[in-house]
């Protein structure tokens, strides 16, 4: 089979798309000429001086100057990716340096020109480039399965000590000026935890998750319209991890909205071998929107749903009992409640206040991460994530990231995979080239400018009659661009499949050109043999 499937975009930060190719090679000095300005009469000649500095160069001069580097840059970011998948990792490497310093090496008047498109490019190419360290540049083993990250709530310590008068005054004046759909509060434990979130440490596990919170924040804020609830309820999410899908805490509660099992059973969230729906940011977060929901219709006060949400819904009637009362500060007045749920409350009302008082904690303007847009693939039979990476020209750290919830590097039949965007309908397409049975296990390659079918089959341990096979007639021998299955064996019963590294002779030719502004994915079932004229038969 054979095609052209262009770069996938990143998911965490905007799809990069140039049109960039290098400059023109510059004239030796030798042979260039330089104009000679006009010769002026001795009588009229004159000489002018110039006092103080020299005026600052044009603005757009400048700004064009920041767009020369972006494009470079992207330019040296796209020939990385070719070498990574052409298996020249040191190659990659260098490459990915270069499109960093380029940023990074901007003079000071072109970075004062266009600071933000910068800083902007600089943050996805990181971003872009993390990915393939995940993927195979030295930074992890990609045939680990899907790893877990500690609940952010666990890391949030208990708080006790005076609080400054200035503070207090200072945010009720921010409350009165705040709309809020959720009541706040300044008493001294609120007030305990901005002072938290104003230091060091707890300004770092802000920032880290209001700057994750960009890729979920439209999903959530969708979610939270439609069942009806007060938006400021994201910050549970704030709270609980961070807006981090595969976090776990120590009671074993997981996802972004950390449901225990129990709980999140009775909301929907079903769990297998392969998939565990508290980790998808979708179904979580609509459980948690109908859970709230049910905790608000049954207390009648946000305080006590946010207790119950932390604690579940006992906890309150035992509360009440002990107390005769139905209010969160005398539970906690008379230290009844658990501490972690007797702080639960102060903390979400600490990030509303800051939050929504932005320019006063210095969030203003904060860079979040942009959402993420995907396509869905429907499974219809076990998918090996890797088979999908490869096809898509993606590391798979990438796939990983916009499914969350998938505890192997396995789709399972029946699955709605979510795909980099623009490539849904053409990665269904190259799907039907690869038998059903063989898809959990198979591999897939796109052939470098040099290289042999006998190296190829050598670098995957294959006998070539074996590549052949499974792609048809190749009797005019490979061309650049062209794509093969890879017939590798099955895994091991539950072990993912291994990837193998990719490595050929590095090529230096630059990445294909697209029209600018075009989809990073360009190819569709008609269009495959966009590199060569026909496309090469698949043997099923």
């Amino acid at each position: 089979m054979a095609g052209v499937l262009a770069g996938c975009q990143a998911t965490r930060p905007r799809p990069l798309v140039t049109s960039f190719v290098p400059p023109e090679p510059r004239s030796p000095a030798h042979n260039f000429t330089a104009p000679q300005p006009p010769a002026l009469s001795p009588t009229r000649a004159r000489v002018q001086l110039r006092i103080g500095p020299p005026p600052p160069p044009p603005l757009a001069r400048l700004q064009l100057a920041a767009e020369a580097l972006i494009r470079q840059a992207a330019w040296h970011f796209q020939a990385g990716k070719k070498r990574y998948q052409e298996g020249d990792r040191n190659g990659a490497r260098q490459e990915f340096d270069r499109a960093v310093d380029i940023l990074l090496g901007a003079p000071d008047d072109v970075r004062a020109a266009g600071p933000a498109a910068l800083d902007k490019k600089l943050e996805e190419l990181v971003q872009a480039i993390h990915r393939y360290d995940l993927a195979g540049l030295g930074a992890a083993d990609v045939s680990e399965e899907p790893g877990f990250e500690k609940a952010l709530l666990d890391d949030i310590p208990p708080l006790t000590f005076p609080i400054d008068p200035r503070l207090k005054n200072r945010v009720i004046e921010e409350i009165r000026a705040t709309a809020s759909q959720l009541p706040l509060q300044a008493n001294d434990a609120v007030l305990a935890y901005i002072h938290y979130f104003s230091t060091e440490r707890g300004r770092r596990t802000l920032l880290a998750g209001l700057r994750r919170s960009g890729r979920y924040r439209p999903l959530i804020q969708r979610i939270l319209a439609e069942e009806g609830l007060p938006q400021e309820l994201i910050f549970i999410a704030q709270a609980e991890s961070g807006f981090a899908p595969r976090a776990v805490s120590r009671k074993k509660a997981a996802g972004m909205w950390q449901f225990v099992r129990a709980r999140g059973n009775q909301y929907g969230l079903m769990q297998t071998s392969f998939a565990d729906d508290r980790l998808d940011p979708e179904k979580s977060t609509r459980a948690a929107a109908r859970h709230l929901r049910d905790l608000y219709h049954q207390f009648g006060d946000w305080y006590l749903a946010l207790v119950g949400y932390n604690a579940g819904p006992g906890v309150i009637d035992k509360a009440v009992q002990r107390t005769g009362h139905a209010d969160f500060w005398e539970f906690r007045r008379r230290n009844v409640l658990p501490k972690e749920t007797s702080n639960y409350v102060p903390i979400i009302l600490a990030f509303t206040i800051m939050v929504k008082n932005a320019q006063q904690y210095g969030l203003a303007g904060l860079e979040t991460d942009a959402p993420l847009e995907y396509d869905s693939l429907e499974i219809t039979a076990p998918t090996g994530l890797q088979l999908l990476a490869d096809l898509a020209e993606c590391p798979l750290a990438q796939f990983r990231e916009l499914n969350p919830a998938l505890l192997k590097n396995l789709a399972p039949p029946g699955y709605t995979l979510r795909v980099p965007k623009g490539q849904g309908a053409a990665l269904t397409a190259v799907l039907d080239a690869v038998p059903a049975e063989r898809r959990n296990s198979w591999r897939a390659h796109r052939v470098g400018e040099g290289e042999t079918l006998a190296a190829i089959a050598g670098r995957h341990r294959l006998p070539e009659k074996s590549i052949l096979a499974v792609n048809g007639a190749l009797s005019d021998g490979l061309q650049a661009g062209d794509l093969l299955l890879i017939p590798a064996a099955a895994p091991a019963r539950n072990a993912s499949a291994r990837t193998t590294a990719v490595r050929k002779t590095p090529s230096r030719k630059p990445a294909v050109r697209r029209a600018a502004g075009a989809s990073p994915v360009a190819y569709s079932a008609a269009n495959l043999g966009a590199v060569r004229s026909r496309p090469a038969p698949v043997r099923r």
